[in-house]
């Protein structure tokens, strides 16, 4: 449905929620401007593997022009439906394949593995002008007439109708909006690494590390995720993405992920379960990644030589956070999207997801309001309402797999571990029990 109605967006944030809610607004007709605090376009050029489960995938086919939700289809990675469970032994718990957690009815209605890299990529190829670099907002005024003003940090600022903060979990905007809206530290700590891909490193490797992604299950305290990160290079036909106009807006391969293939591995667990005698963030690379070896000494060795034979310089700590749920407040024409408001642990792998709803759902109320089908104050209010009930959904189920993740009960670890093998050995039993695993 195209607008009728004038209406300027502002987005404060590049990233993926705010991308996706600027190329719907745009492929219906929206005036909107994405201000990113990143001084060019191939700046955020890092990132991992990321899972697009059929929610995401649904409103990418939404929001995207046609061109590029096919590129986005055509460059996803391997091992997207399939997700294994082991001990840290390496004996198999449960393995959901892709009957299981796939459910593909169609192209769209899918799970997808792909590059953060390579998806960004696609959703800023046909914004051209919308996207403004080495602009970020630092907060706002909500002027008398209605409209809001975004303050940059050079001192300009702009005026529109809406402000979508989509600036991620150290929002500006939510600082301001909603000052009562904390994002605080789980007391959980990740150490994640790579391990690269070569002819001669991924004879070294189990064909398991290769296949799929999956999750380590000791008996207590820790926990470990482990992924591959090899992806295909973009079908050329995809390479030359249109924009709405027929102008095409060329994506040099160079900007799709072309980094070496790896395995990516996180060992997590609470603060307090790593040695009590170290400061964890006055740890260079080198002493992370011997202090997860020492941690792990009596893996089994398929385990031990991925995390042995990872490069020490691609090692880093990742303190886990979370938001805080609030209850619903009162709307004004500045909403919030995406990590803004409702970041997440990444142990259920579904907030970038949650993300693309919100900029499915907004995106379709503002389009209404720019239509004249409703006031645009109650289209915000929509848009929130069920944005607050799902996203803090998802930050509890989040929260609690993270404290599963690190749990020191090691009975209920050894009943969860039973259960696992109970449902791999009966397969009515594992297909109720993990139907749709990942594809919520």
């Amino acid at each position: 449905m195209s607008a009728n109605k004038s209406l300027r967006v502002i987005v404060a944030g590049g990233g993926i929620g705010g991308l996706a809610l600027a190329n719907g607004l745009r492929k219906a007709g929206i005036d909107v401007a994405v201000y990113e605090r990143d001084r060019h376009r191939t700046d955020r050029v890092q990132g991992f593997r990321i899972h697009i489960n059929p929610s995401g995938s649904r409103a990418l086919h939404d929001l995207l022009p046609e061109t590029a939700y096919r590129a986005f289809s055509a460059s996803s990675g391997k091992g997207a439906t399939r997700f294994g469970f082991v001990t840290e032994q390496m004996k198999d718990l449960l393995d959901l394949d892709s009957e299981l957690i796939g459910g593909e009815r169609d192209e769209v209605d899918c799970n997808y593995g792909i590059s953060r890299i390579t998806l960004r990529q696609i959703l800023l190829a046909d914004l051209g002008a919308v996207v403004h670099y080495d602009k970020a907002v630092t907060g706002y005024t909500e002027l008398p007439d209605g409209r809001i003003e975004a303050h940059f940090a050079d001192g300009g600022s702009t005026v529109g109708d809406v402000l979508v903060g989509a600036d991620g979990g150290t929002s500006r905007v939510r600082a301001q909006r909603l000052p009562q809206a904390q994002r605080v530290e789980t007391g959980i700590v990740t150490v994640a690494g790579k391990f690269t891909l070569t002819d001669d490193s991924r004879r070294r490797l189990t064909p398991k590390f290769l296949a799929s992604p999956l999750a380590v299950m000791p008996p207590k305290g820790c926990g470990m995720f482990i992924a591959p990160h090899e992806f295909d290079r973009p079908d050329p036909q995809y390479s030359g993405i249109g924009g709405n106009d027929g102008a095409a807006a060329l994506v040099p391969g160079a900007l799709f992920d072309n980094t070496q293939p790896y395995v990516f591995w996180a060992y997590a667990a609470k603060r307090g379960d790593y040695p009590g005698d170290v400061e964890l963030e006055s740890l260079d690379a080198a002493q992370l990644h011997d202090m997860v070896n020492r941690l792990t000494a009596r893996w089994a060795p398929e385990l031990r030589e991925l995390i042995g034979g990872s490069d020490t310089d691609t090692v880093t700590l990742i303190p886990i956070h979370t938001s805080v749920p609030v209850p619903p407040w009162e709307t004004t024409h500045v909403t919030l999207l995406g990590d803004a408001i409702h970041s997440m642990t990444p142990f259920r792998g579904i907030g970038a997801n949650v993300a693309l709803r919100d900029a499915q759902l907004l995106c379709a109320e503002l389009v209404a309001a720019a239509g004249g089908e409703q006031p645009l104050r109650a289209a915000i209010h929509d848009y929130e309402a069920q944005m607050i009930e799902y996203g803090f959904a998802a930050v509890r189920d989040s929260l609690t797999a993270a404290e599963q993740t690190v749990s020191d009960n090691s009975v209920g670890r050894a009943i969860g571990r039973t259960v696992f093998r109970v449902a791999q050995a009966v397969p009515p039993l594992k297909r109720k029990m993990f139907a749709g695993f990942g594809s919520e």
